[in-house]
């Protein structure tokens, strides 16, 4: 957050919405080519005005209500409606101190909600639990029954052959209570999560004139948000305590009617304890003696499971990944106002300081990988990971910014002003106070570089020209036509470093252990009973086992080019319509992979190929995190807006953007970081992974509109009072849905290529029906798997095994063709309405108004479905080539059913 985004204070919430509106005066929001003053990001920018404070009182005080009584059933509930209830109330008064020179403003609004989710889940079917399985071949349909058999009996089996580790673990799964899906060896579990949130949200406001050419003022902000929800198998309750405080003071000078100056000083400060799992919803979550033998890390909890067909265990008490943020930005701004001739100059200097303590404590409970159910059952684990508590401290990030910019717009003519800006920033290179960086200058190292500097610096000429224009052709005030084309850097801020940071050994181990049963074996650790512990003792982890930091030694400077050109023209009076292009390119992007420590494949003739008994590139580390400023993205996009401006009390606006949004990765500061990411793409040849970005949305439509219903003339007093007043609104958005990736054998490694985060591209299909991989409307089979194969060997005795693969147990292409993002989930079609009744006491006061609302969202009960969770259900195939039976199926809405909110609001 910059005090240059929110100039004097700026609203916000936990929950998504915008707490603190009315404090708002005024805002702008600037999307893209903005002027030289603005610094820091490519992205848009929002400038929120706090309320000041008048000779007269003024303010408000409101309280909305929501409940589920007055609600609609969501897709996903299950009998009764989830309770819910959700009351926020606040209320801002404004007035003199001393009249006609000091004024205050002040702000409050506060949240109580309790909203009940439905959550649908994944679960081992009873079948399965007594060791009955489906005996269906790989590439079998799933949808066809299968030939039951039972697990073979064992000396750590039951009398099913279920592994008695396993089994230990059926605590956390609970059993199917909807349908039995697939093959039959899992089911669906719905239950009902409550969600838990206290918001208190504050912003105050003093403003002071020492004389008409001179005044100060300072603004303040108070934000804190305990929040609580379960897990995704309502085991264990997650904590999440979010605060923030702001602070800014501004004073400004007017030296001469054309030369003023203003210089603002402040700073932000975050506190976050995020994810913290302290407290067990199922008594077994608290038991560190689960399994044979105990848990994976001695004195820790029970342990994730991840298994490919079910909804991951996060683990017990502890188990998940809990991150600790102490942010703290301190922040100088300088700008200055010059008017000379036809030239309006500003031009300014800016420093921040930023300070951000993390502790990252990364599955310290330890996570267990299994290929399928069967593989769960029978304790035959893929790989092991998780991070040694013990070795956990703090890691405290200093940074400072500098920047310095000149803006001139100049009315060259009467009917044009051009817009010349010049920005300078640079950025001093991330550091650690007590120097725990590691970093490997070359990323086939056998150690890394420890402490500072983390790299060179790449900022230091970074050099920022903006241009634009405003054109009136016709000289009528009518028709408008602006462009321009600025360059803005993207800093290599700390946000990018977090993880990077945090999680290299010496200074922090995590290790990553594939095909650890094999591991016990030879034995390199004393691990008896793979899953779920290692012999419930402390494990010395070898080198190649731990993980370590790569981020480019000299990255290169990180930019955006951005232009636009739009036309506007006034049709009528009241009527306004606008077209535009807008395009941006990035260049040297992050790109960013939980784990680039791969074996690299052979290019050949028919693509690249990965034999299976290839050597990862570092053998020295078990997984590398990694950071390449290699990345590339490319935006374009039109925009139509027709706009209608109040009149006979009707205002309305309507826009429609088709655009298009292509990178190479949309990661940065981890490699999913998006829900529909894939955490490690092909940093080898990122050609591989250009596709259409994670947050594309193709074509969205929005209308919105407020009707202020004209009161009938010839009524009076009841009836006038009862037929007049009222306000009508709605907001009508209608998208596209973002791009999601077809994998399989996520997280099983099974060509034994990556230590740490695997995955892979099927084949895709093509033929009858393949035209369009999706079944818009079928949340149970949205994705069409028959349209996806397993890529395969090839052919022994064809001139390319002779070519490349000889000597090789196995070779095939791992990667199959079905590049990223290539399947789009479902769209989002929403209509909010909304009634208000205004009713005005001039006896009190000409601005008086008690308002009556009724508020409904998504009045047309819409679902809108989230795309399939990855890689849950967009795995079309586990690592040994089996269907996944919930590949496709879509299990959360993106937004509520129907619901209804009724608010009185005093105003004065």
């Amino acid at each position: 957050v910059s005090l240059n985004d929110y100039a004097n204070g700026a609203p916000g919430s936990v929950l998504g919405g915008s707490l603190g509106v009315d404090a708002i005066q005024e805002f702008s929001v600037l999307t893209s080519n903005y002027s030289a003053e603005y610094g820091k990001t490519s992205g848009g920018v929002v400038n929120a005005i706090t309320r000041s404070g008048t000779n007269q009182i003024h303010g408000s005080a409101y309280e909305f209500l929501r409940n589920s009584a007055l609600d609609s059933k969501n897709y996903f509930d299950v009998g009764k409606i989830p309770p819910f209830k959700r009351n926020q109330f606040g209320g801002a008064v404004g007035g003199p101190i001393i009249k006609d020179h000091t004024f205050f403003f002040a702000d409050y609004e506060g949240i109580r909600q309790s909203r009940g989710i439905s959550t649908l889940t994944t679960v081992p079917s009873l079948s399965a639990r007594n060791g009955m399985m489906c005996s269906n071949p790989a590439g079998a349909d799933p949808s066809n029954p299968c030939s039951p058999f039972p697990l073979p009996v064992g000396p750590n089996t039951d009398a099913n052959g279920v592994d008695l580790n396993a089994k230990a673990y059926f605590t956390f799964y609970h059993l199917p209570n909807g349908a039995i899906l697939g093959n039959g060896d899992t089911g669906e579990y719905t239950f009902t999560g409550q969600q838990i949130v206290s918001e208190n949200f504050f912003t105050a406001r003093i403003d002071h004139r020492f004389s008409s050419n001179d005044s100060l003022f300072g603004s303040y902000m108070f934000d804190k948000t305990p929040y609580s929800s379960p897990d995704g198998l309502n085991n264990v309750q997650f904590d999440t305590l979010t605060s923030r405080q702001f602070l800014a003071v501004e004073e400004t000078h007017i030296f001469t009617p054309r030369f003023a100056n203003s210089i603002r000083i402040g700073g932000n400060h975050e506190a976050v304890n995020n994810n913290q799992s302290l407290k067990a919803i199922n008594p077994d979550a608290t038991r560190a003696e689960l399994g044979v033998g105990g848990t994976a890390f001695k004195g820790r909890d029970a342990t994730q499971v991840l298994v490919g067909g079910l909804t991951d265990f996060t683990g017990g008490v502890g188990g998940s990944p809990t991150y600790y943020y102490h942010w703290n930005s301190i922040q100088l701004y300088d700008d200055a106002f010059l008017t000379k001739g036809t030239h309006s100059i500003r031009f300014g200097i800016a420093a921040e300081r930023m300070l951000l303590n993390v502790v990252a404590d990364t599955d310290p409970n330890g996570i267990w990988n299994f290929d399928n159910v069967q593989g769960f059952l029978t304790n035959q684990p893929t790989k092991f990971n998780g991070g040694i508590a013990s070795t956990l401290s703090p890691r405290n990030l200093r940074q400072t910014l500098f920047g310095a910019y000149i803006q001139d717009d100049w009315r060259a003519r009467t009917n044009l002003t051009l817009n010349l800006g010049l920005r300078y920033e640079m950025s001093t290179v991330i550091s650690e106070t007590a120097g725990k960086l590691a970093n490997l200058r070359n990323i086939r190292d056998a150690t890394a570089h420890l402490g500072n500097p983390f790299f060179g610096n790449p900022t230091l000429k970074d050099f920022e020209p903006r241009v634009g224009f405003a054109w009136d052709p016709w000289r009528n005030g009518r028709t408008a036509v602006r462009g321009g084309i600025g360059m803005f850097d993207v800093q290599p801020l700390p946000y990018q470093f977090i993880l990077l940071a945090t999680q290299a050994v010496p200074f922090f181990k995590y290790t990553v252990v594939k095909n650890p049963t094999a591991e016990c074996v030879a034995p390199l650790m004393p691990c008896p009973n793979p899953f779920p512990n290692f012999g419930n003792q402390e494990i010395t982890f070898p080198a190649n086992q731990l993980r370590t930091t790569y981020a480019e030694p000299n990255p290169k400077r990180n930019y955006v080019m951005q232009w636009n050109l739009n036309v506007q023209q006034q049709l009528t009076p009241n009527l306004a319509a606008m077209v535009a292009y807008v395009g941006s390119r990035g260049i040297h992007q992050p790109f960013r992979v939980d784990d680039a420590n791969l074996a690299l494949p052979t290019k050949t003739s028919a693509g690249y190929f990965w034999p299976v008994d290839a050597t990862i590139i570092n053998p020295h580390f078990g997984s590398i995190r990694g950071i390449f400023y290699d990345g590339h993205s490319y935006y374009n996009a039109l925009e139509l807006q027709l706009a209608k401006r109040m009149s006979h009390g009707l205002q309305m606006q309507g826009t429609f953007t088709w655009s298009k949004s292509m990178d190479t990765s949309s990661a940065s500061v981890a490699g999913d970081s998006f829900g529909n990411s894939i955490a490690s793409l092909h940093w080898f040849d990122m050609r591989l992974s250009r596709g259409l970005s994670d947050f594309n949305v193709g074509r969205t439509v929005v209308l919105n509109g407020t009707w202020e219903v004209p009161t009938p003339k010839s009524m009076s007093g009841p009836a006038q009072w009862a037929l007049g007043g009222w306000e009508l609104g709605m907001i009508f958005t209608a998208s596209d849905g973002v791009p999601f990736t077809a994998t399989w054998g996520t997280g099983s490694d099974p060509a034994l290529t990556q230590s740490g985060d695997d995955w892979a591209f099927p084949n895709r299909l093509g033929g009858a029906g393949c035209n369009r991989l999706t079944n818009p409307g079928n949340p149970k089979h949205y994705i069409k798997t028959e349209c996806f194969a397993v890529p395969t060997a090839p052919d022994v005795n064809s001139a390319f095994w002779q070519a490349n693969c000889v000597g090789f147990p196995q070779c095939f292409n791992l990667r199959g063709n079905a590049g990223r993002n290539i399947l789009i989930g479902p769209g989002l079609t929403d209509l909010d309405f909304s009634l208000f009744k205004n009713n005005y006491i001039k006896r009190i006061s000409e601005n008086f108004n008690v308002q009556f609302r009724a508020e409904i969202f998504n009045i047309l009960n819409h679902v809108n479905f989230a795309p399939p969770s990855t890689p849950t259900n967009t795995d079309i195939f586990d690592g040994g080539g089996n269907p996944n039976t919930v590949a496709g199926q879509l299990t959360r809405t993106t937004t509520t059913a129907r619901e209804i909110q009724f608010a009185v609001k005093v105003i004065f």
